[in-house]
């Protein structure tokens, strides 16, 4: 961890930046006694709705699950691999998928765009105090299946939100990877230029 301002951060930063963002982390461990409300959810959901994207296109569409609902389960299930170990834990899970049809002449930048709304949602679930995890590993007819998705919707990532539990409640595998160093490459091996 760095102090920034006094404050101790989950991130060291080669640099101050805000502390939603040197403290933000992808955990696995959730507490699977944590209920997120419908209004947090939906804050949530606001918050990636407002994201930029290019021409004001606005190229996502959004499920959005509470564990112990149907839904949530659909998702939950078509997760892959270890995703499937610990997400079903996580208070909430979310589809974000890219609807190309909107994209018009901006095309190009639809994945772009609905990866800014997940990260304008990783950041409202911080400033609530939760966690957000995102995950690649879905099986995507699962989920098109599930929720009868029409063509053209392309589910990109699921994110799992909630709260933090690293109690003995977690098992040991998913308490070792969350407890693990984190870093990031140093800025001069990312900055093509900063002039």
């Amino acid at each position: 961890m760095t102090q920034t301002a006094g404050t101790q951060f989950r991130n060291v930063t080669g640099t101050p930046i805000a502390p939603v963002l040197a403290d933000r982390w992808s955990p696995r461990g959730f507490d699977k006694t944590h209920e997120i409300s419908q209004d947090e959810l939906l804050s949530i959901i606001e918050a990636a709705r407002w994201a930029p994207s290019a021409g004001n296109t606005q190229p996502w569409a959004f499920i959005a699950a509470r564990r112990g609902t149907p839904e949530f389960d659909a998702i939950a299930s078509a997760l892959a691999g270890f995703n499937k170990i610990w997400a079903g834990s996580a208070s909430a899970l979310i589809v974000f998928s890219a609807v190309p049809d909107r994209g018009g002449k901006m095309t190009r930048w639809i994945n772009y765009d609905v990866g800014q709304a997940a990260a304008n949602a990783t950041i409202q679930a911080e400033y609530l105090g939760l966690r957000a995890h995102q995950m690649g590993g879905f099986d995507v007819a699962a989920i098109r299946a599930a929720f009868q998705l029409p063509e053209g919707v392309n589910p990109l990532t699921v994110m799992a939100l909630g709260a933090y539990d690293n109690s003995d409640a977690v098992p040991a595998e998913i308490q070792q990877r969350d407890s693990a160093d984190r870093g990031r490459l140093p800025l001069d091996q990312v900055v093509i230029g900063a002039y």
